[in-house]
């Protein structure tokens, strides 16, 4: 079993080095970079990968364009601000000298976020399951322009690896919010209207309180103690602006 690992990335200097340096098992590291503008690309070279640029197509085809430049048929998606964690190495590892027979096709993976330097285990963060390990033969990336995942075959195999990705995401307070309102609202908000999802004044109204609830307390954000407030605010707000673009954008069309 021959692994091909994955990463695109766009000025991410701060953490290519990292992700790159938890792949030293795999057998091949493809980086797909879309014009960085910092030293990712050089910095991702030394470190052995073979980087190839390639102008956004969206978070998506962006990672399967990356799947089709691998050469073998096994991949491992790593986002650049994610890391593989010991246990998880040594467990794909064992897998790579399991006869293919036994096999399954995919593996969905937990994933175990940090946020406020602790690590998040409630808030609706936790196991997050992330399929990253899977035979491009059986699967792809699906066409969606935030919160990516992969589609495998209806006849595939799919299994799970409780060893863990840790992901460190948001890098402060400052960035959560910026990132909640120039990239995953408005994407959100624009896959919603092109699948033909709309909202209404109510919903925009309130979604923000109704999700705040369901993380801080269903889903157990409270556990977490200040993160998970905070997760929970970050949420709400997020809820109620990608509701709130949308409902721009199908009053926009009307």
């Amino acid at each position: 079993m021959k692994i091909s690992a994955t990463i695109i990335t766009f000025n991410e200097e701060k953490n290519i080095a990292q992700a790159i340096d938890t792949l030293s098992w795999a057998d091949e590291i493809i980086v797909v970079d879309s014009e960085s503008t910092d030293d990712t690309v050089k910095i991702a070279e030394n470190k052995g990968a073979k980087v190839i640029t390639q102008s956004w197509l969206g978070f998506g085809k962006q990672k399967q364009f990356a799947v089709e430049q691998c050469t073998n048929k096994w991949i491992f998606s790593l986002d650049a601000d994610e890391r593989v964690s010991d246990e998880l190495k040594n467990k794909i590892l064992q897998l790579k000298t399991v006869p293919k027979e036994n096999l399954a096709d995919g593996y969905r993976i937990a994933r175990l976020s940090y946020y406020m330097n602790k690590p998040i285990r409630h808030s609706g963060w936790y196991p997050d399951w992330q399929l990253r390990l899977f035979n491009k033969n059986k699967g792809h990336w699906k066409d969606f322009e935030v919160h990516e995942s992969i589609e495998m075959d209806k006849d595939a195999k799919v299994e799970k690896l409780k060893e863990e990705i840790l992901h460190y995401s948001v890098e402060n307070a400052s960035y959560h919010h910026r990132m909640i309102g120039e990239r995953y609202a408005p994407l959100a908000a624009r896959e919603m209207y092109k699948r033909g999802k709309r909202t209404s004044l109510l919903k925009v109204s309130t979604t923000g309180l109704t999700t705040f609830l369901q993380t801080f307390v269903l889903k157990g954000g409270f556990m977490d103690g200040f993160p998970g407030f905070c997760i929970s605010k970050f949420s709400a707000y997020n809820s109620y602006l990608k509701h709130l673009l949308l409902w721009e954008l199908q009053n926009k069309n009307k």
